[in-house]
């Protein structure tokens, strides 16, 4: 899929259904604040990006010359010959995630509308990528100045997959129904130390119509985050189950009383139970077993597609929230191109 991404004629029609999504984005989460508006538009800069990620061109610098040789081969691409400067490129390449979060989430409703995933069920995951550069431990921090090369931006993070990585975390939501295609629905992207407690409650609102369950590992069972599914503000259900392995937990807090604070915990507790029993019953454990047949094998073949095994591309939070953001995206419209054609 790697090598038939960069073939001219494949590009021109991924990057037509591309613009689409990204003018819808930007439609429908504009810039705001004091100002006036670029003269070249967010959805254009997210396209010039996403052609240099297609083509793999793993630095800023590479990127941008690529554009600058083909540059109209772009026009067309594009259906636009404005062109950035070497400095715009750079300067906006740091904020393009905000579009490119959205786009995601607008291919998320689009691909739901053309049948190409069913959001029934769904599965969180949250993967760790090794930052670019040598990574910077704790204790030299504290002992003197920071290695050379080393990102300041990245952080320590541990999973049972990858174990103890320094860099950055991914966080995505596919759909994981059985008999649907694999289909990222929401993403975002964060230092790899970010809970998911706090990651995953901002994609909650955003989890799309039809939604009937939620899988997730054990990073983030929170009570917070099971009520947030299952309960609206109004304390009515909602109709979801969030389904988690529990972590143990040494809870001593003394007896509750009836009323207040007390009777809240209590509450909480009642719900954490159910959601547990829910979880070892055979219906629970079938359903979790889709996430290893879903979320796992995806973050395999996105790193793979972008060859992110190793390392991220760049340096700094917001250039690998463009790039990572911006992988995700082209990876949606790859599979929806490849189901129009029937694939």
């Amino acid at each position: 899929m790697g090598k038939r991404a960069t073939d001219g004629a494949l590009v021109s029609k991924v990057l037509a259904l591309a613009v689409s999504t990204l003018r819808t984005a930007e439609q429908q989460s504009p810039r705001t604040g004091p100002g006036a508006k670029p003269d070249i538009p967010d959805w254009l800069m997210a396209g010039l990006i996403m052609i240099g990620i297609l083509h793999k061109k793993k630095s800023k610098s590479a990127q941008f010359r690529f554009l600058v040789e083909h540059r109209a081969q772009v026009a067309r691409w594009l259906g636009c010959n404005r062109f950035p400067s070497r400095a715009t490129y750079f300067r906006r390449y740091r904020r393009a995630h905000h579009l490119y979060g959205a786009a995601i989430r607008v291919q998320g409703e689009e691909a739901r509308a053309e049948g190409i995933a069913d959001p029934a069920v769904v599965a969180a995951d949250k993967s760790l990528v090794a930052a670019l550069g040598p990574p910077w431990h704790a204790r030299d921090r504290q002992a003197g100045p920071r290695p050379a090369g080393a990102d300041p931006d990245g952080a320590w993070g541990y999973s049972e997959y990858d174990g103890w990585v320094y860099g950055f975390s991914y966080e995505v939501v596919v759909s994981a129904t059985p008999g649907s295609v694999v289909f990222p629905l929401s993403a975002s992207v964060d230092a790899a130390n970010a809970s998911e407690s706090r990651t995953f409650a901002a994609k909650v609102d955003a989890l799309p119509g039809g939604v009937q369950t939620v899988l997730a590992d054990s990073g983030y069972d929170a009570n917070h985050l099971g009520e947030r599914v299952e309960f609206d503000a109004d304390q009515r259900r909602t109709g979801r189950r969030f389904v988690c392995p529990p972590n143990p937990r040494n809870n001593k807090r003394p007896k509750t009383k009836p009323g207040g604070a007390d009777a809240s915990r209590a509450r909480s507790r009642e719900r954490r139970g159910r959601r547990i029993r829910y979880y070892e019953s055979p219906r629970g454990r079938r359903l979790y077993a889709r996430r290893r047949q879903t979320v796992e094998p995806f973050n395999q073949w996105l790193k793979s597609l972008f060859e992110l095994e190793g390392c991220v591309w760049h340096r700094g939070l917001d250039n690998n929230r463009t790039q990572l953001l911006g992988a995700i995206c082209a990876y949606q419209v790859l599979v929806r191109y490849n189901y129009r054609l029937g694939n």
